[in-house]
């Protein structure tokens, strides 16, 4: 039990620093091309791609392919809170529809991965 939750804590580690890679990106977005700083995000955005396609990996050696890919799914989750935190973007009630039915999916997937 405590190495199902050491894996999954493991691979929602991974999935962070992939949605980090998004806040990079969206950050060289608002940068003039080619600046200083649009070269530091977007090249931050890279490193965190480059380091999240190699943990990725590991992480498929521990979990299935189907769990480790819906698992992918809580970006979402995570864009939405650095959107409101970073951002200064607001949540609406679709996406937090949105949310419940992206957990009630993950939840299905692992669950049923289990009883196999």
């Amino acid at each position: 039990m405590l190495k199902q939750v050491k894996k999954y804590g493991m691979l929602h580690g991974i999935l962070l620093l992939y949605s980090l890679s998004v806040v990079c990106s969206k950050l060289a977005a608002r940068e003039a091309f080619l600046s200083v700083r649009f070269i530091l995000y977007y090249g931050g955005t890279i490193g965190l791609l480059f380091i999240y396609a190699l943990l990725w990996q590991q992480i498929l050696k521990a979990l299935p392919l189907v769990t480790a890919y819906a698992n992918k799914s809580i970006v979402v989750v995570w864009g939405m809170l650095w959107g409101v935190l970073l951002f200064q973007e607001k949540i609406t009630v679709t996406m937090l529809i949105g949310t419940i039915v992206i957990f009630i999916g993950v939840y299905l997937v692992v669950s049923g991965n289990e009883m196999e």
